[in-house]
């Protein structure tokens, strides 16, 4: 498709991504381009009709909540905006990307997190539990997660700061109580729910629930979260932070990076099992203070985002709109493809090294890390297409 805003060629925010947001001024937004369309006005304008739920939205939960035939049709309505006559007269409603400050796209409901890589939970297992199988009997049974702290979940570009608690190292006799001392990230990929239930809902309904994704970075402080995990599992050493990006990417622009989901052994059972297992095919990059130090494959995750949609309503725990859920760490075979500082350094013995020459284990404060993501097959027949997530980005600083 060709349209008047003119991105370059290749741009993963063309007219075929069309990503949404919501800006500190108090207005959602559309990108395409370099450019972001303000869909209050564009609405009360005329321009499209999504049955008022821009009209003064400040997030994006209305329209979200509208479900998947509001979804589709306000789609087409942007494309034909962006691909038709050029928007005469109403220059007032775009606004550079660069130069406009954005906000959380929506106001989580929920949060949960799952620990649906095979290769991150075997890193893990082999890190801490080197005597035992890598795998606890029922992780390919079920998605394995945790719900996590919705009050915490933060917008890219905001500040992290260190999280304190109890720690406890292997060569203290008792916990002590300050700040982390091996603070981590876990690059994820999030699904934002926005058509509710009213009890479960069926591994084919994902699409009639989800309507898209962002990037999570769930900030890990490993030291606190070490002593406190068990028997109960995450706590404190999760729920301090979570960040994620600005841009809610439509499941529907995602359709050309749909690829087949890694096989499942032993069968799943009925309520997982898929109609049709696909996932995405997406590529992170993580970098640390402008370094880039992992690349992690979302493809390989286990458990897919419909399969983890159905178990976490299987009890009948109703989804509502703006219920955030991420994937869990992202890693892949190698060390470079991993998703966490804790598997890239091996615990800290095997400190990477960054483009100033410094080295490091876990974060510092000071540090910033970058997460960013393309779907697609990068020189593949939709090269041409790559869909964007931007970036999220967060700062560690001292807390005061």
């Amino acid at each position: 498709m060709t349209s008047w805003i003119e991105p370059a060629p290749g741009d993963p925010f063309g007219v075929h991504n069309l990503p949404l947001c919501a800006t500190r001024d108090g207005w959602v937004g559309v990108r395409a381009g370099d450019l972001i369309l303000n869909l209050g006005a564009a609405e009360e304008d005329g321009l499209i009709d999504a049955g008022g739920t821009f009209t003064r939205a400040a997030t994006l939960n209305r329209f979200l909540a509208a479900g998947r035939p509001a979804w589709t049709r306000v789609r087409e309505q942007l494309t034909g905006l962006f691909t038709g006559p050029r928007l005469a007269g109403k220059e007032t409603l775009l606004h550079p990307v660069d130069g406009t400050a954005l906000a959380l796209p929506f106001e989580v409901a929920d949060y949960i997190d799952f620990y649906s890589s095979e290769h991150h939970a075997n890193n893990l297992s082999r890190l801490f539990r080197p005597d035992s199988p890598s795998l606890l009997p029922n992780w390919k049974e079920l998605p394995v997660g945790y719900h996590g702290r919705a009050g915490t979940v933060v917008v890219s570009g905001t500040d992290i700061p260190r999280p304190h608690g109890q720690r406890k190292a292997p060569d203290e006799e008792r916990p002590s109580y300050g700040p982390s001392r091996r603070l981590d990230i876990e690059a994820e990929l999030g699904f934002v729910v926005g058509t509710p239930s009213s009890g479960p809902i069926g591994v084919d309904d994902f699409r009639e629930h989800v309507f898209g994704a962002v990037l999570v970075n769930d900030w890990s402080a490993r030291d606190i979260q070490a002593w406190e995990y068990q028997p109960l599992g995450p706590f404190l050493g999760k729920s301090f932070a979570t960040s994620i990006s600005p841009w809610v990417v439509p499941l529907d622009a995602l359709e050309p990076a749909r690829t087949e989901a890694p096989v499942q052994h032993p069968p799943v059972l009925d309520y997982l099992r898929e109609a049709e297992r696909y996932t995405y095919t997406i590529r992170f990059e993580v970098f640390w203070n402008g370094t880039l130090v992992a690349q992690p494959p979302y493809e390989g995750v286990y458990w897919t985002p419909a399969q983890q949609l159905a178990h976490l309503t299987a009890n009948g725990a109703w989804a509502r709109t703006g219920d955030l859920y991420a994937s869990g760490t992202i890693s892949g075979p190698t060390p470079e493809q991993t998703g966490s500082f804790i598997e890239r350094t091996w615990n800290g013995a095997q400190p990477v090294r960054l483009d100033d020459g410094s080295t490091r284990s876990f974060l510092l404060d000071g540090d910033t890390v970058t997460i960013s993501a393309t779907a697609g097959r990068p020189g593949g027949p939709g090269d041409a297409a790559m869909i964007g997530f931007g970036e999220v980005r967060g700062t560690v600083v001292t807390r005061v």
